[in-house]
């Protein structure tokens, strides 16, 4: 009995070493680095576009990327990424050629936004959104837009911070947060006319459902609808305050989610943050002030079309 404990404890030991050594690896290795697709791609710019992409950059990046003090695309430190992750910053996406993305080509952006994969072979972890099922009319606008002389991204040489992943990060990049596939066929944009369809679209190209789904670790961003709980709502992003703020079920349910919500409550939810008078939003989010009414109302159809889900979510703050 007691060779039998000891040679139990002896495989518990070499276990437990085994896991030390592969953590001290991976704290050392870092963010995994991958090949790199080389994509021909060359993004024909029109005011049009530009207009356009300024208008996705501003609902899509500038939460994260924008230094509210100069009004620039220079990055900023992210005190509402989870302190797990490690010390966050995004990045200098001006068109700075040191700091900035002024030496990336249009198919280095195009290959970083679909797969999550910089210039570098490094991967951007989780806390980057990618956009996979974005129209490729859409991402050449964005690209369209941070090519352009906007002042928003106009070169500004603001040094990067670099991030400091947790180790916890590097694991998590290296077994479930992977890049992306590139898409193998063009990917159209919407029938504008089908308001369902254009709502879908929105609400899975403005990553709605990556907050207001149950939690981002089993949020699908190749087939969103495949998401837990499916914007039930009670995923638990943070404010910057470092406080939980849990997110509203936008289903139809006529007790727990939006099933008694009118369309006009919820344009003006969206795009004013109230709704009769109440404060309807919170951080981390923000009013989506550049949304037609038209696309903010397809939004509410296409979610009033979605499966209900009931899900009572408690607005308190957490921590």
């Amino acid at each position: 009995m007691k060779r039998a404990l000891k040679l139990v404890g002896l495989i518990l030991l070499i276990i437990l070493a085994l896991l030390i050594i592969g953590g001290l690896f991976i704290n050392y290795q870092g963010i995994p680095t991958y090949d790199v697709q080389k994509i021909d791609h060359q993004v024909i710019s029109t005011p049009e576009s530009i207009e356009r992409g300024k208008k996705l950059v501003s609902m899509l990046c500038a939460n994260c990327h924008k230094d509210h003090q100069t009004g620039k695309l220079t990055g900023t430190r992210m005190p509402d990424a989870p302190a797990e992750f490690g010390v966050i910053y995004s990045q200098n996406i001006t068109q700075d050629k040191k700091y900035g993305i002024g030496e990336w080509t249009d198919g280095e952006i195009l290959y970083l936004l679909r797969t999550g994969i910089k210039k570098d072979g490094k991967y951007a972890p989780p806390y980057m959104a990618k956009l996979p099922t974005m129209a490729d009319e859409d991402i050449d606008a964005i690209i369209s837009y941070l090519k352009s002389g906007d002042e928003m991204v106009a070169a500004d040489p603001t040094p990067d911070y670099p991030c400091e992943p947790s180790l916890l990060t590097k694991i998590l990049c290296r077994v479930a947060f992977k890049p992306l596939p590139f898409p193998a066929a063009k990917i159209e944009l919407p029938d504008t006319s089908d308001k369902v369809a254009l709502g879908k679209y929105l609400a899975h190209n403005l990553d709605c459902f990556s907050c207001h789904s149950a939690d981002f670790k089993t949020n699908d961003f190749l087939q969103p609808e495949l998401s837990a709980g499916y914007f039930g709502g009670g995923n638990l992003p943070l404010n910057l305050e470092g406080q939980l703020m849990p997110t509203s079920n936008l289903t139809p349910d006529m007790e727990t989610g939006i099933g008694t919500w009118t369309a006009e409550q919820f344009v003006k939810a969206v795009k004013n943050g109230f709704v009769e008078g109440q404060e309807a939003l919170r951080y981390p989010m923000t009013p989506y002030v550049y949304l037609t009414d038209d696309e903010a109302k397809a939004i509410y159809l296409y979610l009033k079309s979605i499966p209900s889900i009931k899900n009572k979510v408690d607005r308190a703050v957490i921590g």
